[in-house]
């Protein structure tokens, strides 16, 4: 008998349910539990996807479930967390989240689990290494959304300076999901070739004056969605469903998501965003990319900051 591939979230709000929805129109997997402690919104999300898929090319099951349904599920998703509030800081809500994601994790050690967990939740690289100590599944098991979306977002602000599609940009935002996080640009390509070059080569399109506003702009973009309509929900659902689909589809690709450093980067038992290698074993590999030594001070920098916050929970 074939097994079904499963998909449980936890936190059927804007973000779960965004995710949920994403995951079916990709055909992700063949079933998706929702689970919240407001059980009326997470029913009546999954009566409306139930529906929705009567118009789409799928044969899926999405349903209303509880903890016991993680025993033979293949991916955990987090994306339950405490209200941020107004300060625009993700940290504000740590020890409040930080129960949450205990509370989650442990329920479904508890009944079982054995899969890999994503973690969604901010901050996503706390509540990362939280899920890592409370579940104590190995490193490579445990992956959070990270800095995945921040790339994207520097990839389109690059790609809006020179004129070129995002997808032909390669640029990374690593460390930290949050004020902390710094962008290599020394690592940027565009088509195979170097921004130092394409800079020189091409003055009047962009210049290295532009780096420090476009790393403010990626900064700043979750709070411009968050500020006008109260969350941010299909950036982080598209990124979400794409770190599955490595995982689910075996695929081998690398992506820049929050994941357990042991040695690498010369860091010890931080969980911090770097390129990493995602297959059907989770993280198979860290991918250690060259910076300069500014560059690797500033990784550095981001790495103690969130180290910093590890006694808090």
């Amino acid at each position: 008998m074939i097994k079904k591939r499963k998909v449980v979230i936890v936190g059927a709000g804007n973000v779960g349910a965004s995710t949920a929805f994403c995951m079916i129109n990709q055909g992700i997997c063949d079933e998706i539990v929702l689970i919240d402690m407001n059980t009326e919104r997470a029913k009546g999300e999954t009566l409306d996807m139930i529906h929705s898929i009567a118009f789409m090319n799928r044969n899926m099951q999405i349903k209303l479930g509880d903890y016991t349904d993680c025993k033979d599920a293949d991916v955990l998703v987090i994306t339950a967390s405490a209200p941020m509030g107004k300060e625009n800081d993700r940290l504000v809500a740590l020890k409040s989240s930080s129960k949450i994601v205990t509370s989650i994790v442990s329920s479904a050690m508890e009944n079982g689990f054995n899969g890999f967990i994503v973690v969604v939740s901010n901050p996503v690289d706390i509540m990362t290494y939280v899920a890592y100590k409370v579940s104590g599944l190995p490193a490579n098991q445990i992956i959070g959304s990270g800095t995945l979306l921040d790339s994207a977002r520097l990839q389109c602000h690059i790609a809006d300076c020179i004129d070129v599609d995002t997808k032909s940009i390669h640029a990374y935002v690593l460390g930290e999901h949050g004020d902390s996080e710094m962008i290599p640009w020394s690592t940027v390509r565009v088509g195979g070739k170097g921004i130092y070059q394409i800079i020189k080569d091409n003055p009047t399109r962009m210049n290295e004056g532009m780096f420090d506003s476009i790393h403010e702009a990626v900064k700043k973009d979750g709070w411009e969605i968050f500020n006008r309509k109260g969350n941010t929900c299909y950036g982080i659902a598209a990124s979400t469903t794409r770190i599955v689909r490595a995982l689910m589809f075996n695929e081998s690709v690398v992506l820049p998501v929050s994941t357990y450093l042991d040695g690498q980067y010369g860091q010890d038992g931080v969980f911090t965003s770097v390129p990493a290698i995602l297959d059907a074993t989770g993280v198979k590999e860290v991918v250690e990319i060259e910076m300069t030594k500014e560059e690797k001070e500033q990784f550095d920098s981001s790495c103690s900051h969130l180290q910093s916050f590890y006694k808090e929970v």
